[in-house]
Formats: structure tokens, sequence, C-alpha cells
């Protein structure tokens, strides 16, 4: 069995360090922190895909250290909220927006998205998260409070690169599973919950082959930095995420694991 490996506390307490500025840089083109499979090239369309306006209340879950959407306010001028349950991210998510001169827009807070979310309902004009409800038990629950907390008329989006499209083994789910909770979904379940859940004009994008193309340039980014890097993670983590992106590669280039964006809309 595949030894636990630490990807997100690293992550997000060297945000500053310039390794992992550079591993982000290489990986995706352009650094809002991420720690997810969307391309630069989703992560600038997601905006739109959302209908965000400058008066937008928006919710993300998984904001990780805080970076994309400190992004998307600054590039549509929208209030948001991330929450994360990673007390590092949180922290300095905070400390960015406060730096950026965001604060008053933008803040951060600490939850557990699976036990429910503080809010009011029809609080938000739009909610989305990228590649996080697959590390959430109790998924029906999460989209039901997505949809409680939004406004009539207003959108979900989320993805899950965890969408089983073939035969898996033992140690594929293992190696996959390495670094946290997941849950696996069967394919068109996302669709039935998000129904389930009262959003309608569901929209589905197969992105599997961002997911490929991420895991791929994540690896070798990391691998070119190796020295750099196990100075900070220690050598047996290190070794443990290169294999655990190297399974993300295989899984996804051979459509055993699929990706999907998933988009919808809550009735007026």
């Amino acid at each position: 069995m595949s030894a636990r490996v630490d990807l997100y506390d690293s992550a997000y307490a060297n945000y500053a360090s310039e390794v992992y500025r550079g591993v982000r840089m290489e990986t995706y083109g352009e650094d809002f922190g991420q720690t997810s499979w969307a391309t630069t090239e989703e992560s600038r369309e997601i905006p739109h895909r959302l209908d965000l306006k400058p008066d937008s209340s928006v919710l993300e879950l998984g904001c990780g250290s805080g970076g994309y959407a400190l992004y998307v306010a600054e590039t549509v001028g929208c209030r948001i909220v991330g929450l994360d349950i990673n007390e590092p991210g949180v922290q300095n998510a905070n400390q960015l927006a406060a730096a950026r001169g965001l604060a008053e827009r933008v803040r951060f807070e600490q939850c557990d998205a699976s036990e429910g979310l503080p809010f009011e309902d029809g609080t938000f004009d739009a909610v989305f998260s990228n590649d996080v409800l697959c590390h959430l038990a109790g998924r029906s629950k999460v989209l039901g409070e997505m949809f409680r907390i939004v406004k009539p008329g207003g959108r979900m989006l989320f993805s899950d690169a965890l969408v089983v499209g073939g035969m898996l083994s033992y140690e594929d789910i293992a190696t996959r599973s390495s670094i946290g909770f997941y849950v696996y979904s069967p394919p068109g379940e996302n669709e039935r919950l998000i129904a389930r859940a009262g959003f309608r004009r569901i929209s589905v994008t197969d992105t599997t082959d961002s997911a490929a193309q991420i895991s791929k340039q994540w690896y070798d980014a990391r691998e070119k930095r190796t020295k750099e890097l196990i100075a900070v993670e220690g050598n047996t983590n290190f070794e443990g995420l290169q294999r655990f992106l190297s399974c993300v590669h295989s899984l996804t280039t051979e459509r055993r694991l699929l990706r999907y964006l998933y988009s919808a809309s809550k009735p007026r």
C-alpha cells in the first residue's frame, strides 16, 4: 500500500518560496498558487462560465492558498469568500489579500465544507470549486448546501478528476489516494446529484486531457528541482509526490480516470 504523502501543507506553507513558485509557473504558465488540474485557459474561463460581474458575491470551496480567488476579484472586481480546511492555506490567503489591498472585498475562512456551509440562504450569486469536492464526504449534502446558499438565478461550477472511466487496481487507487481522502464517482453520478440538489441547465465538459497535461508538467517541473524540493520536503515525501503525479498522468492518459467540469444554475 502507498504511504500517505503530504501535498497541501508543503505547497501552502511554502507558497512564497522561489522553488515552489518556479514549479507553479512551469506547470501552469501563470502563478495562482494552484494545486489543481485546471489549465490557465480553464481558470480564465471560469468567471465567464459563472457570469460574474463587479457586483457579484462569490463563494469558493477549497480556496487553498487564495491566489486564484484574488485573481478573480482583481479581474472582475467582485466580492469573494474562500473556504478551506487547511490552516496554512487560509493564513497565507488572508495575508495575500491584505498585501494586495483586497481584504475589504476578499476574505478566507477555515471550514470543513462537508459539515455544512456557514451562510444564510441565497447569500451568493455564484459558487465554485476546483478539484475539491472529490475530497469531501457526503457529496449530495455538499451540493444541497451549494444550492441553498446561491441566490435564485445564480450559478454553480465544480470539477471532478475522479470519475471512473476504466479498470483500476488496488495499487492504482492507493497511489492516486496517497495525498488524502478521496471519493471516486461512477459516470453520470455527478449529473444525477446536481439535478437532485435542484440545479438546472447542467453543462458537462470533458477536461481529462487537461489533467494529463498538468500532471506531466507538474512532475517534470518538480523533477528539475529535485535537490531543492528534497531539502524542504524530505526524500520520502518528494518521491511519494512524484509517484502520485506519475500515477495521475498514466490514469488520465489511458482514460481510466476522467476529469469533468460541471456547471449549472439555480432556477429563478
